[in-house]
């Protein structure tokens, strides 16, 4: 079965560490370039001042990245999500979402380094924002990709 970015929304909303984290995800853009994922702070996600966990909006920007990337590049390629950094702006309070972009012009940036084998890191930015717009946190990933060994070994076949 073909997956789609409708069926991974779903599958990644209903995945156990994020439906009790109060993760979901919106939406997989249909040429895998954007999702859109939401936390609700409740009684599960918020810390002792009652705003939101600072791991579980780590969470909700784990593996989006690399998830973009690695749909765009297509099966010849190992990705990975490697580091993260986040800054925290202000208490998060009710829905927080985070918009995750990759444009085909970055995947294409990204699959020329890689040719021949070349590992990528390529750092990433989103932020977090509350209901009214306002910023909660500023989030970095780092993502790691390489061309697998079968296709290099390929290309450099006579």
């Amino acid at each position: 079965m073909r997956m789609t970015p409708r069926l991974l929304a779903t599958g990644m909303s209903l995945w156990i560490p994020n439906l009790f984290s109060g993760i979901r995800v919106r939406q997989f853009s249909a040429d895998w370039t954007h999702a859109t994922v939401t936390l609700h702070v409740n009684i599960f996600t918020r810390n002792y001042v009652k705003t939101a966990f600072g791991g579980s909006m780590q969470a909700m920007t784990d593996p989006y990245f690399f998830m973009l990337v690695m749909h765009q590049l297509g099966r010849d390629y190992v990705v990975w999500d490697t580091r993260a950094e986040i800054e925290f702006v202000k208490p998060g309070r009710g829905m927080l979402t985070a918009e995750f972009s990759v444009p085909k012009a970055t995947v294409n940036d990204i699959r020329e380094r890689a040719r021949g084998g070349r590992k990528v890191l390529h750092w990433f930015d989103t932020t977090i924002t509350d209901r009214t717009g306002d910023v909660v946190a500023r989030v970095r990933r780092e993502v790691y990709v390489r061309e697998k060994k079968r296709v290099t070994e390929q290309q450099s076949a006579p």
